[in-house]
């Protein structure tokens, strides 16, 4: 036969048709679930990249500090190996309650005491942790890094009005996430270390001054995958507050993030702000001047009767 004949239509159990044509075309709807399908699977391999990514970043990130400890502690104190300076980095964090990277960045920063010196600061003046007015911090919690740094955050959400909001702290050339509160594990991992200039707090850190973002859709100082991960955090608008010690360097970061865009804050609440960070930066400075010298002191007591 010379012209094409028709195949009937194929019909379901139920009696409905299912094809009209043997032509081997699928239909629309059909061609509609597999683009939906291979979507579906690029977002998800997408999704597992930027993952893979941000861990990747953030193990680059934590482990060369305690390393880079690690080296100068065997070297300083003739330790046999790298395990043996983890112990003794380990044992003066825990006995003195002071971070592991914080310690390791103190070793790495601080210079050496002199050689045989029986005490690394001969002669260190001692002080009281100065006032931190407005931040709600139970007084025996005053020397308490967790703690006040928990209250800075509660004090900047309170003047601010918002639920969401993280304290970053410079370490290492890079603002390095230390508490948070209201954010999903996205944007924590994401933001677990800042560094470059593409978000607020980067911003404020090099600028030294509070910065506003109105609406983080919108705005120019994201790059788009900073922007992706707080949009997806149901953040819309953000607010970064230096934590800086008068004319010394900025130590800190805390920000607060908001569900829908600002319109702006008062000059009673931006003068509150100022004087939240400014009392925590002159904190943070009596911690490293006091709290993190004692460690140091303790580690350099036991790493001299280690050889």
């Amino acid at each position: 036969m010379s012209q094409e004949q028709e195949c009937p239509p194929l019909r379901d159990m139920g009696g409905r048709s299912t094809s009209t044509r043997n032509t081997g075309t699928p239909r629309t709807d059909d061609t509609g679930d597999a683009l939906e399908a291979d979507l579906d699977a690029l977002r998800h391999k997408n999704a597992e990249l930027l993952r893979r990514t941000t861990e990747l970043r953030n193990r680059l990130h934590a482990r060369p500090g305690i390393s880079l400890a690690q080296g100068i502690l065997m070297e300083r104190y003739r330790l046999p190996d790298p395990a043996t300076a983890f112990t003794l980095l380990r044992e003066a964090s825990q006995r003195r309650n002071i971070k592991l990277h914080t310690l390791a960045d103190a070793v790495i920063r601080t210079p050496a005491p002199d050689h045989d010196a029986a005490v690394w600061f001969p002669g260190r003046a001692r002080y009281s942790p100065p006032p931190l007015p407005g931040v709600p911090v139970a007084p025996a919690d005053r020397t308490s890094h967790g703690a006040v740094l928990s209250g800075v955050l509660r004090r900047v959400l309170s003047i601010t009005q918002a639920g969401m909001g993280n304290v970053q702290l410079v370490e290492g050339g890079v603002l390095r996430l230390e508490k948070h509160t209201g954010l999903n594990r996205r944007f924590t991992d994401f933001f677990a270390f800042v560094e470059g200039s593409t978000t607020s707090c980067s911003e404020a850190s090099e600028q030294r001054r509070q910065v506003t973002v109105p609406d983080v859709a919108a705005a120019d100082v994201f790059d788009e995958e900073s922007r992706a991960a707080i949009l997806q955090a149901g953040s819309r608008a953000c607010h970064s507050v230096p934590l800086v010690d008068r004319a010394g360097p900025v130590l800190g970061v805390v920000s607060s993030h908001h569900t829908r865009p600002l319109a702006g804050f008062t000059h009673a609440q931006l003068r509150s702000l100022a004087e939240t960070g400014e009392a925590a930066g002159r904190w943070l400075s009596w911690y490293r001047r006091t709290v993190v010298l004692d460690a140091l002191e303790h580690l350099h007591t036991v790493g001299r009767s280690a050889h």
